[in-house]
């Protein structure tokens, strides 16, 4: 570092803090292509607003103050017009703070806009009146948390009929995510970009003790995979679970468990290109009444398999390290050759084998009753499984590939709670 230092001039070392592609990170630069929107999605503190920012100077400033650059005319949206002007423009990261003493642009309060030494503008506008959009025009735009935006679709709408000079026009969108139609349909647009980056990639600039508290209380949880992680969760209409039903069944650890199982859904295949193996480990409290029993859903071991001997494994692992006393396994894909699989490895595991007779839907609709009971419970770090079960409805999965993953939850499930409930509950016939 110092030598690299000592080979700069006094020009070079007065502009380097100002030279973002120099300290940016991979998440923060604009991708290579014709885009038309570039969405930086990430958790809290990834360093979003600092990249919207710079893509603005990007976009306004020439190779020399008063030079022109590739806009002239900028939109500023946000959710209010405070949090544009607190955030966007007089922020930490924001416009202002980014911006090097010749280029730095004026605040005009009474026009909410900034105007460059180039005379390039930027113009302020809230998310609460989508109307506003409604005759100005720009050939740049940046758009600051859109995922909660009330007016969304409307806002965003209006936007894209308002970003019509130029060339090419284009939009930055910084956010963090959160399962609303507007953001999704934005994402599906083939001339949408994304970039993504947890909170964790901007750790350098973040207060230690932020990052430890936030650690300590999100990691492992649907929440923290939104708000720290920054991903996308998608509830799906008629979904048989939610988010906000996961999370309520959050527990940070689990008591002594009478019972534990295994439960594995193997691929039809078994090479590399196969679909996931769920496996799945699960615990229960029996005491009392099958109604007084509670669920533990400890550990997902799910994987992509090369071969049957390497989930059949890592299935055998995960009985080994949770003490289950039973591995179910169904066999509607493999039949006996998934029993063969498990046996050449451990002769005699106790292993039950499991046919279904119905569709996924209609096997989990028990399993998901069980949830609204409030009768199981989750660790942390189940997030996959969470993020297959919340696109799991009543019409079937609706996300890419299979349920893997649920498949193995709910054979768990009825085998720990289902089956024998039933059993408790069968009358018993008694001799003369």
């Amino acid at each position: 570092m110092d030598e690299f230092l000592g080979g700069l001039g006094d020009g070079a070392l007065m502009a380097l803090p100002w030279l973002f592609e120099f300290w940016a990170l991979p998440h923060q630069l604009p991708p290579e292509g014709a885009w038309k929107t570039w969405v930086i999605m990430g958790g809290r503190g990834a360093g979003k607003t600092r990249a919207g920012a710079e893509w603005v100077r990007m976009q306004v400033e020439g190779p020399r103050p008063l030079d022109a650059g590739r806009a002239k005319r900028v939109a500023l949206v946000g959710e209010t017009f405070d949090q544009v002007r607190d955030v966007m423009v007089f922020g930490d990261s924001g416009i202002l703070a980014c911006s090097p003493p010749d280029r730095r642009p004026e605040w005009e309060a009474t026009r909410r806009r900034l105007v460059w030494p180039n005379g390039a503008v930027a113009t302020v506008y809230s998310a609460q009146e989508p109307d506003s959009l409604r005759g100005p025009q720009f050939d740049a735009a940046w758009v600051d948390e859109l995922a909660k935006w009330k007016k969304g679709g409307e806002v965003w709408d209006m936007l894209q009929f308002a970003l019509r000079l130029g060339t090419h026009p284009q939009q930055v969108v910084t956010t963090t995510p959160k399962n609303v139609s507007v953001l999704k349909a934005i994402l599906k647009n083939p001339s949408t970009v994304m970039t993504h980056a947890p909170t964790e990639a901007n750790r350098a600039y973040l207060a230690a003790s932020f990052l430890e508290e936030v650690r300590s209380r999100y990691a492992g949880t649907r929440t923290g995979r939104q708000e720290l992680d920054g991903v996308l969760l998608e509830d799906v209409e008629g979904a048989l679970w939610t988010t906000a039903g996961i999370e309520a069944a959050r527990r940070d650890a689990a008591p002594k468990l009478d019972r534990v199982v295994v439960a594995v859904d193997p691929p039809v295949t078994g090479h590399a290109g196969s679909d996931e193996c769920g496996i799945v480990v699960v615990g229960i409290e029996q005491a009392g009444a099958p109604k007084d029993w509670r669920a533990w859903v400890l550990e997902d071991c799910s994987l992509r398999a090369a071969s049957p001997s390497q989930w059949a494994e890592a299935a055998l692992a995960a009985m080994a390290r949770h003490g289950a006393d039973r591995l179910v396994a169904e066999v509607n894909q493999g039949g006996d050759l998934v029993a063969e699989v498990i046996r050449q490895i451990d002769p005699l595991v106790p292993l039950k084998m499991v046919r279904a007779s119905r569709g996924k839907a209609a096997r989990a609709e028990p399993i998901a009753a069980l949830y609204e009971q409030g009768r199981v419970h989750h660790l942390r770090g189940l997030g996959p499984l969470e993020d297959q079960m919340c696109r799991m409805s009543q019409c079937g999965y609706e996300g890419r590939g299979s349920p893997d993953r649920v498949d193995a939850l709910v054979w768990a499930l009825h085998e720990l709670m289902i089956a024998p409930a039933a059993h408790y509950r069968r009358p018993q016939v008694r001799g003369l």
